[in-house]
Formats: structure tokens, sequence, C-alpha cells
């Protein structure tokens, strides 16, 4: 039987798109009003839509409901959510944790890093939080300046003793001191 009159049936709501309402992902039509996630109903484009299946998410219901689980997990940066998941269908497991003896690192920090320690807080220094400093891993939160707290890049950074220290600083507490070398142009330092 013909086709009269439509195109595509939509991925969700199976009603035929036309043309100016369509929107296709994955080799599937649907409407511009039915391309939400299927967990919190967030509108969705091409650069926020993950599919498993035939079902599509945004890339956060999709990372916490198919994405890895377990501790460094969170919703971002520092970050430890409770959500075990329930409310999108996923039953918790029963975990027994044990003390590792292997002295080997896990297959996931050498994929990942981990192995290396961050100078300033002695932690493990993954790969996507990894910066670069005076020939050691520094976490981002923690590539500051030891004496004023300012954020530092690998060019402006200068190091003393194990510890990184933005230019300025350095200057005024290791620099040279004595006559000609103030805080500034023309300064004058007079001591009593």
């Amino acid at each position: 039987m013909p086709n009269w009159g439509g195109g595509n049936k939509c991925g969700a709501c199976r009603r035929t798109v036309y043309h100016a309402e369509e929107v296709q992902c994955d080799g599937k039509s649907y409407h511009k009003c039915c391309f939400l996630c299927m967990v919190c109903r967030k509108n969705l484009d091409s650069t926020t839509v993950a599919i498993h299946d035939d079902e599509i998410y945004c890339r956060s219901c999709y990372g916490k409901k198919y994405g890895p689980k377990g501790y460094g997990y969170g919703q971002g940066a520092g970050t430890l959510n409770m959500d075990k998941g329930e409310r999108l269908g996923i039953k918790p497991e029963e975990t027994t944790s044990r003390p590792n003896t292997n002295s080997n690192p896990s297959k996931f920090a050498q994929k990942f890093g981990g192995t290396e320690k961050c100078p300033r807080c002695n932690e493990a220094v993954y790969a996507a939080e990894k910066i670069m400093g005076a020939g050691k891993p520094w976490h981002k939160n923690c590539f500051r300046c030891a004496k004023c707290g300012k954020s530092l890049e690998s060019t402006t950074l200068t190091e003393k003793e194990g510890e990184i220290y933005c230019k300025a600083c350095y200057a005024k507490n290791f620099g040279p001191k004595g006559f000609g070398y103030g805080q500034g142009a023309g300064a004058l330092v007079h001591a009593q």
C-alpha cells in the first residue's frame, strides 16, 4: 500500500515526520519536539545526543545509566554523587570491598594515569586533570603559586625546592635584595 503524502516515521512517536520538522540521527527521523532525552526530557542536538540501542539520551543521563560506575565518576571535578540510578532503572549491586594487595597499578590506572602523585596534595593525578610543571604532574587546582595562590601556567612559574611560585612572589621572596631592587619601577624600600 502506498505511503500517501508522508515522509519517514518518527523514531519516538511513530507518526509521520515531514521535511520541515525533521531531525535525523543514526539513520532515523524524529520530530524536533520528539528529539528529547528518554530520561530527563531535555532537547537534544547533534553535540549532546548519545544513542543506546534505539533509545536516545543526553550525555549526562547516558553516562549515569550506561557509563562506568564507582568512585571517581562524579558529575564534574570534585563532586561526589550518592545517586545509585534507581530512577533510571539501574539495580544497585552488592559489592564487597577487599584490600588491594597488588603492588602493580590497575589497568585503569595504567590507561588513564593516576600512578603519579601531585606534589602539593600527594593524591593521584589522572590524565584528564594533569598539568606538567617543573618536571612534575600537578592537578589543575593545585597548579597555583605557593604564596599568593594565583593560578599558574607552565610558562609563568618558577620553582624552588619542589614548590612552585608565580614570578612576582618568587622575586619578592627569593630574588636579589638591596638598593635598586624594589617592588616596581622606581620604588625604593626604606628599612628602619
